[in-house]
């Protein structure tokens, strides 16, 4: 359990790292939507083959798509709700710090991050180790993630200090869900397969949704070419470990 906590502070650390960079430099928006692009191709490599193929393989098909529906519909009325509470306010659409609602940014940030924390509990439960690719895609989409959104509370008028502890708190709540999901199913059956296809539906909601669209409205066409770019390291990674 200590080891899934640990590796999952690793992989949510990067969500800091990134909102340090947001908050001391002023980054133009193309080069972060570049690099969410790229963050968004190496996660679709490691939603197909990390994810949805493990799940396929333990769980079969039927197990694979109730997952899959199960986390989509999940991100999909989360992030709903969310939006009704104000926190669409990423890319130029930034709001004053006044009409900000802090609680929907937190949410928002766990939304994405908990699938990732849970697979990578269940990872250490499945085979033993965390995938170096899903650990990598997860790295790769985060300090993006991190930066921009960062970036954008900051043009809000929110401190340096309540941005930082904000996205330390996102991390280590990241954490404490990696641990519990490791305690929680450290039993054999169809809770890990499941749980991975519900991540994998998650994610891919997640991406089409908020990473993507954001990504292409901050660097244009470009942005395509450069989450091929994230895929085909993420797919290597993954092919060589």
């Amino acid at each position: 359990m200590i080891e899934a906590f640990l590796w999952a502070l690793l992989a949510s650390s990067a969500l800091v790292v990134g909102a340090v960079a947001g908050v001391a430099m002023n980054l133009p928006r193309t080069w972060v939507g570049l690099a969410l692009a790229f963050g968004a191709g190496a996660l679709i490599s490691a939603v197909a083959f990390e994810l949805a193929a493990e799940a396929f393989a333990i769980g079969g098909g039927w197990l694979l798509a109730a997952g899959l529906a199960a986390g989509a519909f999940t991100f999909f009325i989360g992030n709903r709700w969310l939006h009704s509470r104000g926190a669409a306010r990423r890319g130029a659409r930034v709001r004053p710090a006044k009409d900000a609602q802090g609680l929907s940014i937190v949410l928002g940030a766990l939304l994405d991050g908990i699938p990732e924390s849970i697979v990578l509990g269940t990872m250490l439960l499945a085979g033993g180790a965390v995938a170096p690719a899903f650990l990598a895609a997860v790295v790769l989409s985060n300090v993006p993630e991190g930066l921009s959104a960062a970036a954008d509370l900051r043009r809000e008028g929110h401190s340096r200090g309540w941005i930082l502890r904000l996205w330390i708190s996102v991390a280590v709540a990241s954490a404490v869900t990696a641990a519990a999901a490791y305690a929680l199913l450290d039993k054999p059956g169809a809770a890990i397969p499941f749980v991975q296809a519900f991540a994998a539906g998650a994610l891919i909601t997640m991406l089409v949704d908020t990473m993507i669209p954001e990504a292409y409205e901050d660097s244009g066409d470009r942005a395509g070419l450069v989450t091929v770019l994230g895929f085909a390291m993420a797919f290597l990674l993954s092919a060589v470990s």
